[in-house]
């Protein structure tokens, strides 16, 4: 488990290095290259993103998670939150969420919303969201994403140690 959560907005000088991150933190879950060069525009960001709502968990040696969420009156929306494989396991992942929630509640919003990668569901599952649905995903036809939304007004869990 991390012990300081070193949640920083991304800036221009990170982004080379995040969107390798995301990219990584994608095909760890064995997805084949067709699959990874269909989803990379969709998992790359750029820097007309960059902002408070956008962030990276850095240490001194590497870019090891990023998240962004975007809020529309009441509704969140947890536009991307990846974990680099090395650093999976280590709290960054919850820490990350964590801010997310909170971003997402100071700024009004009472659910935020989660269109999941499959892997990923448990987490936001154990996280405290719930599965409300299907939705397509924006770039590989006919594929249905997990669903989940987030009730801002609980409390975030801590990381297990």
């Amino acid at each position: 488990m991390c012990t300081a959560d070193p949640i920083r907005p991304a800036t221009a000088s990170d982004l080379a290095a995040m969107n390798v991150m995301v990219l990584r933190a994608k095909a760890h879950w064995g997805y084949d290259a067709d699959f990874m060069a269909a989803a990379t525009d969709e998992l790359t960001h750029s820097a007309d993103e960059l902002g408070d709502d956008l962030v990276v968990w850095a240490n001194s040696l590497a870019v090891l998670g990023m998240a962004k969420v975007s809020v529309s009156g009441e509704m969140a929306q947890l536009d991307s939150l990846f974990i680099d494989p090395k650093g999976m396991g280590q709290g960054i992942g919850a820490a990350l969420f964590r801010w997310a929630a909170t971003r997402a509640r100071d700024q009004g919003a009472n659910v935020m919303r989660i269109d999941s990668d499959p892997f990923a569901e448990a987490f936001y599952l154990h996280m405290g969201a719930i599965r409300v649905g299907d939705v397509p995903s924006g770039s590989i036809p006919g594929r249905l994403l997990p669903l989940l939304d987030y009730a801002l007004d609980q409390p975030t869990k801590a990381p297990q140690s």
